[in-house]
C-alpha cells in the first residue's frame, strides 16, 4: 500500500518507517498515498485528517489528545473510514481488556501511568481508555519521566488483597504490528472514527 506517515521523523515515526516498508508498504507524498498513518502532536491531527479525507484517502492515527468527535463527523461527513488506537502495542490492549474484566469482580481500582517527559498529553490516552473500560472513575496518577517508553498499571483493591495487571513498552517497536493490523484492517472499517485495537482483535 503506498502510504504517507506523518510524523516520520518523530520518536515513534522513525521505527515505523522502517517497519511499514519492511512490511512491503511504500512511502509516499500524501498525494500519491492510498492511506495516512499520523503519529505527530494533538494540535496537528484534525488537520493532517481533513487534508487526507479532501483527497479521499482514509487514516490511521496514532496521535493521542485530539477531538476525536470532530475528526469523527468529518471522516463520516465525507464517508471515509479513520482508526484511532491509545496505545497501539498488543500487549496494552490484552492489559485494558483483562481490567475490564477484573473490574467486574474488584470495582475499587487506581491507575498508573508513565511515560517519557516529552509526552504531551497527562493522563495519556490508554489511561483515559482504560478508565472508561473499568468504570467508577478511576484515579488516574500520571507520570513523567526521561528513560521511560510507555508502562501502565492497573490495581485492584479489595479486603486483605491486591490484584495489579501491569504493561510495560520498553521500545517502539511493540507498536508496529498494531499498526500493520490497523492498516490490514483499515478497508473493511465503517466510515468515521473506529477506537481501539481491541475492535480488530
Amino acid at each position: 500500500m503506498k502510504l504517507v506517515l506523518n510524523g516520520r521523523g518523530g520518536k515513534v515515526g522513525r521505527v515505523l518507517a522502517p517497519a511499514l516498508e519492511q512490511a512491503g508498504h511504500e512511502l509516499v507524498d500524501l498525494d500519491a498515498a492510498e492511506a495516512m498513518v499520523d503519529f505527530t502532536v494533538p494540535d496537528s491531527v484534525e488537520a493532517n485528517v481533513r487534508a487526507a479525507l479532501d483527497r479521499g484517502i482514509p487514516s490511521v492515527i496514532g496521535t493521542t489528545g485530539f477531538d476525536h468527535a470532530r475528526v469523527d463527523a468529518a471522516a463520516r461527513e465525507r464517508g471515509i473510514a479513520c482508526f484511532h488506537a491509545p496505545n497501539f502495542a498488543l500487549g496494552a490492549v490484552l492489559m485494558m481488556r483483562f481490567a475490564r474484566e477484573a473490574a467486574a469482580h474488584m470495582p475499587r481500582a487506581a491507575i498508573v501511568e508513565l511515560h517519557n517527559e516529552a509526552k504531551k498529553d497527562a493522563p495519556s490516552g490508554t489511561a483515559k481508555a482504560t478508565a472508561e473500560l473499568v468504570g467508577g472513575d478511576p484515579a488516574i496518577y500520571s507520570i513523567r519521566l526521561p528513560g521511560l517508553v510507555a508502562h501502565q498499571e492497573v490495581l485492584f483493591g479489595g479486603d486483605g488483597q491486591l490484584l495489579t495487571i501491569r504493561h510495560d513498552t520498553f521500545s517502539r517497536e511493540a507498536f508496529a504490528p498494531g499498526v500493520l493490523l490497523a492498516l490490514e484492517r483499515l478497508g473493511a472499517l465503517p466510515p468515521g472514527l473506529t477506537l481501539g485495537l481491541d475492535a480488530l482483535l
